[in-house]
């Protein structure tokens, strides 16, 4: 397929820095505003969420619990939250739910959709073409063997708009696959406390017929363990008893009766953001410290830069930082199944490594705002590497020179900011739809000038 035409699209290009030294604080973590956001808008009380991410996943989830009476005061340019539960109510009626548009968030679909069927009320959650081909039907049918009412998703393959008639959930065991996406568990897992609270106020039958302590069994393998390990402290942060059961080879989650209160929580930069900024350094042979993360922040992305270290970069952590220092590149075999959504930066750090990178149990990753493994490869390739694709994953060989392209990005966030690291070292690549990191990080291009030292070129 030849290259689109850049005049026809916006694009940006990246003028080469040479070696990037520098150090970056990135703004909040999406997944963990999002969670925040479940949990304070279905708390008893009002919540303070500090560090907040403001973005298009972010606003789309604030719109959404806004259209349920919740009111979140946005403040300090989108960093501070005040979420006051005092209007909350039920949405909508079987002949008008509530309208709740998604876009293409993942974190907010899956949350909302478990959130809204333990609350009660009637409601559709739609988003854009690409969300109504991403699956949900997992989801969907765990909590139909619970709800006190109906669920469906209504398009091809189990995927979303999804339709919510529902007062509360009637039972008190779920269980589900955990093999495409660690969110479902994490949106069943949160929808918990919700289920209880409303049980023990809303004077429906659910009261009688459903326990206190609710148990989620995972089927199958769990993908992105670290997601849900970081949702548990989340809510317990917000007052839940939750534990993870670990058995074996398989996983079960319990909550137990305490619903959620009102706090004050500080959210953490997002480590999938400090990614770019790492491989910045790998790739330009620099030195970068990315401050707020360490290594034991809440989110499993930080593990990014182990990665890095067996590639040959150095790493040094402190309470409150982590730098990578880098040096010279070369290919390595990894099972990414935890940090899942780093596998676009690593496979351009890879461009620049001596010997072929491997990326293995990733296979979900195909679905998600767009096929990360075969569009990630078939963009590659566009700039000399020779790529072959798994079940699982791919394997990239660098390119022995490599050359300038037109990228795509099918409005994938995470591919627009991956593929701007390509033209840290290789002149002439340009970036389309640079726009589309509005999804996550606003801000990634003017934060990524600032630390190479000057500006990137734009299309006019």
């Amino acid at each position: 397929m030849p290259d689109p035409d850049p005049t026809a699209i916006p694009f940006v290009e990246i003028v080469p820095p040479g070696r990037v030294d520098g150090r970056i604080r990135p703004p909040g973590s999406k997944s963990l505003t999002n969670r925040a956001l479940i949990c304070a808008a279905f708390a008893d009380g009002n919540s303070i969420l500090t560090g907040a991410l403001r973005s298009e996943d972010t606003e789309v989830m604030i719109d959404a619990v806004r259209s349920i009476g919740i009111s979140v005061d946005v403040q300090d340019g989108g960093r501070t939250l005040s979420v006051d539960t005092s209007g909350r109510s039920r949405g909508g009626s079987p002949d008008q739910p509530t309208q709740m548009f998604i876009a293409n968030s993942g974190t907010t679909i899956r949350f909302l959709t478990a959130a809204l069927s333990a609350f009660g009320g009637c409601y559709r959650l739609h988003g854009v073409d690409r969300m109504h081909q991403r699956p949900i039907g997992d989801l969907v049918t765990a909590i139909d063997d619970v709800i006190d009412g109906s669920i469906a998703a209504v398009s091809a393959g189990g995927c979303p708009p999804v339709t919510i008639s529902s007062n509360g959930w009637k039972g008190d065991r779920l269980s589900v696959a955990g093999s495409v996406s660690s969110q479902y568990l994490s949106g069943l897992m949160m929808a918990a406390p919700i289920a209880n609270s409303h049980s023990a106020t809303s004077g429906h039958s659910t009261a009688a017929n459903s326990s206190p302590t609710k148990r989620i069994d995972v089927v199958g393998e769990l993908v992105s363990r670290p997601y849900v390990d970081m949702t548990a402290k989340v809510m317990q942060s917000f007052g839940s008893d939750v534990t993870i059961i670990d058995h074996d080879s398989s996983v079960a989650v319990e909550t137990g009766a305490a619903a959620y209160q009102g706090v004050q929580y500080a959210i953490e930069p997002d480590a999938s953001a400090a990614s770019y900024f790492w491989a910045t350094a790998a790739i330009t042979g620099g030195e970068i410290t990315v401050d707020g993360l360490c290594a034991n922040a809440m989110q499993g992305d930080v593990g990014f830069v182990d990665v890095l270290e067996k590639m040959g970069c150095q790493v040094r952590h402190t309470d409150d930082s982590i730098t990578v220092i880098g040096g010279p590149l070369k290919g390595v075999d990894v099972d990414m199944n935890v940090i899942s959504d780093t596998v676009q930066t690593l496979a351009v750090v890879a461009l620049f490594a001596e010997g072929p990178t491997r990326v293995r149990g990733v296979a979900h990753n195909r679905f998600k705002e767009t096929d990360r493994i075969g569009d990630l490869a078939c963009e590659l390739r566009k700039l000399g590497a020779r790529v072959d694709e798994h079940e699982d994953g791919l394997t990239i060989h660098p390119p022995v020179s490599p050359t300038a392209a037109t990228l795509e990005t099918y409005h994938d966030h995470r591919m627009a900011m991956s593929f701007s690291l390509a033209g840290l070292k290789i002149p002439g690549v340009k970036i389309l739809d640079p726009a589309c990191t509005a999804k996550t990080y606003p801000e990634y291009f003017a934060d990524l000038e600032r630390l190479i030292g000057h500006a990137h070129r734009w299309s006019r």
